[in-house]
């Protein structure tokens, strides 16, 4: 039956070569369980709820991508959108949470409609290339200041924003030493190097007295404080469709630079290196947004650690299958994830924000007009706390420039529009 369905012989691979794959995947990219639950449960947000939407919504996701794609690629809660809920909308801006959930419910649906109707390659490609690596490279830096504030590394200073915390502290060091190790573990390319330096660094923290010991298993924890939790109503307000567009946008470029590559090192593009079933993969991720959003989770996403388990031989579905039956199994692991601190996710955060800041070293360093607006963009993420702004000021910026430059034919007719309605909400709004 498993041959039949996901045609293990066409692509030259096995069940057993998939499960392992599905493993190695999972083990890549379990950080997750951890990290979400910590990261918006300082929006206020049930922590124990929030995991098991976590493992839910990453079981769906990839499930849904494994049966009705047929691809090898995982999804979770991304990482970057996760900081934004918390950091940028709900305590940056003000918003409730629930407010926050029904902004990521409304992008999902429109993530959905645009999937649906023919106009899915036009909107991925009216969108200039500097700005989409300067988006990615954004994020990252983004999350490298959330980690550094949660590794005390940094703190808030009123006369320089921002300061060096104290250095010779037991959660700094510790997350220093994590961090270290973490880097070096996947520098040996040690499968699971991320989770693996999380564990080690709470286990440290137990052993010093710095962190409690919750336990290691246990029933799932009540889902109910954030289940259909969502604010839609709230979230259509004027003022925050600049929120889910950007929930919108980031997810949508996250989605196709990750299947797109992910894909490529598989083998999997057409002669004209196009993703074959692109519809269904995008759909995938689009209904597991919107079944996120109503278990109490932000946007989930496609993977790129998935390339591990593809690396492993992972070719097919059954490797996302597999993978989204581990995530049902970790819904067993809450105490483990209530022990793990904060100083022990933040190298994780700190780990991808390096992976996604090279993002800058895409860019056209050649051309002024595409690696400035890229710049701005990318700086403004962190600087104001919110990604929203930073594609704002990066539409506006290219588009200002192109045109009195003389180049506006370079760019697309939906960038001077999306830029122009950027200007109007920092005008009126």
């Amino acid at each position: 039956m498993l041959e039949r369905y996901f045609r293990l012989s066409a692509h030259g691979t096995t069940v057993r070569t998939e499960i392992l794959a599905g493993i190695t995947t999972f083990l890549t990219m379990a950080y997750i369980i951890f990290v979400n639950p910590a990261i918006l449960s300082d929006a206020g947000m049930d922590f124990g709820a929030v995991f098991v939407a976590t493992c839910l919504a990453a079981a769906i996701g990839t499930a849904i991508m494994g049966l009705y794609a047929n691809y090898p690629i995982a999804l979770a809660p991304g990482m970057g959108l996760n900081a934004y809920f918390t950091y940028g909308v709900v305590l940056g801006m003000g918003h409730t949470w629930q407010v926050a959930l029904g902004a990521v419910f409304l992008s999902g649906v429109l993530f959905i409609i645009l999937t649906i109707l023919p106009v899915r390659e036009w909107v991925i490609n009216a969108i200039p290339r500097s700005l989409k690596m300067a988006i990615s490279a954004g994020i990252g830096l983004f999350l490298g200041i959330i980690a550094l504030k949660n590794a005390g590394v940094v703190v808030d200073h009123p006369a320089t924003l921002v300061t060096l915390g104290a250095l010779s502290s037991p959660p700094v060091l510790l997350a220093a030493a994590g961090f270290i190790l973490m880097v070096a573990l996947d520098a040996k390319r040690v499968p699971g190097a991320i989770i693996i330096a999380i564990l080690a660094t709470t286990m440290a923290g137990v052993l010093l007295g710095v962190t409690e010991f919750k336990g290691i298993a246990s029933l799932p924890p009540d889902p109910s404080p954030t289940f259909l939790q969502l604010d839609i109503a709230g979230a259509l307000q004027v003022g925050l469709l600049a929120v889910v567009f950007a929930f919108f946008f980031v997810d949508l470029f996250d989605t196709a630079g990750t299947l797109v590559g992910v894909a490529h090192r598989a083998g999997l593009l057409d002669a004209e290196g196009r993703l074959p079933r692109l519809k269904q993969a995008l759909m995938a991720d689009s209904v597991a947004t919107v079944a996120g959003s109503t278990l109490g989770t932000s946007t989930t996403t496609s993977y790129i650690e998935s390339a591990a388990g593809i690396k492993a031989g992972g070719r097919t579905g059954l490797t996302a299958v597999t993978v989204a039956v581990l995530f049902l199994a970790s819904l067993f692991l809450s105490p483990l994830a209530g022990t793990v601190p904060a100083y022990a996710t933040a190298p994780a955060l700190l780990f991808v924000a390096c992976l996604m800041t090279r993002g800058l070293a895409e860019l056209d360093w050649e051309d002024v007009t595409e690696y400035v607006p890229g710049v701005v963009a990318a700086l403004a993420m962190p600087l104001t706390f919110s990604i929203a702004h930073g594609i704002a000021f990066g539409f506006i910026t290219y588009a200002a420039i192109k045109l009195l430059s003389g180049r506006a034919g370079e760019a697309s007719v939906m960038v001077y529009i999306l830029a122009a309605l950027f200007v109007v909400k920092f005008a009126v709004i």
